[in-house]
């Protein structure tokens, strides 16, 4: 690919807009979607549980989500109008068990011990004060809840064109010592790897990613 055209992907990589931002949704989606299942595996899902996804995407895994347990509420928040649109389009199913929410992605609009499970995928890459935010994931998370936080390692991300655009990226000890930075204390590590089609659609790659379960 192009330097222009990584450049584009990229952007929507972190903020997916118009037809193009449908596209490249519907291929993170794909590529994404071993990572946001083994997510959802961390959260341990139970009956009754208010759950949130900081970047939810075009929303297509969210029917797995809701069929791991009964009476479960889940809100999606993005900072894409695009994918917002498309997971409303793409949910309407669930309308009385999913809500989706456009926010500007600094502060989190939601009130002090509002959730039993959060969780967010690949979107650390692009958080402007990550302390800042994570304080706010604790600031809205109950005191017994479940945190996880799930992104690709820096020696596999950096070897990938685009992330040389405005990511940035994490090995393990910088994510721990990040994360130990905010208010979160307790985390389990656990580190995965599959094969995925890469987002440039050239060739397949062997990820390497990490599921922190992050806790009070």
């Amino acid at each position: 690919m192009e330097q222009n055209e990584l450049k584009i992907l990229a952007q929507n990589l972190a903020n997916p807009q118009g037809e193009k931002g449908i596209e490249i949704g519907e291929m993170m989606n794909e590529t994404n979607l071993g990572m946001t299942l083994e997510s959802i595996k961390a959260l341990s899902i139970e009956d009754g549980n208010h759950i949130l996804e900081i970047g939810h995407g075009n929303g297509r895994h969210v029917e797995n989500l809701l069929a791991r347990a009964e009476n479960l509420r889940y809100i999606g928040i993005d900072i894409s109008e695009t994918m917002h649109v498309e997971a409303e389009k793409n949910n309407t199913n669930f309308q009385d068990k999913a809500e989706f929410v456009l926010y500007e992605g600094e502060i989190l609009p939601f009130e002090d011990k509002t959730f039993d499970k959060i969780f967010t995928v690949n979107t650390v890459y692009f958080w402007e004060n990550p302390v800042n935010f994570l304080n706010g994931i604790y600031r809205i998370l109950k005191d017994n809840g479940t945190f996880v936080l799930t992104f690709g390692q820096r020696n596999f991300m950096e070897k990938l064109p685009f992330t040389s655009y405005n990511f940035k990226l994490y090995n393990n000890d910088e994510m721990e010592q990040l994360i130990s930075e905010s208010h979160f204390k307790r985390m389990k590590i656990s580190e995965k790897e599959e094969e995925i089609k890469s987002k440039t659609g050239e060739e397949f790659i062997k990820r390497k990613y990490t599921v922190l379960t992050i806790n009070k």
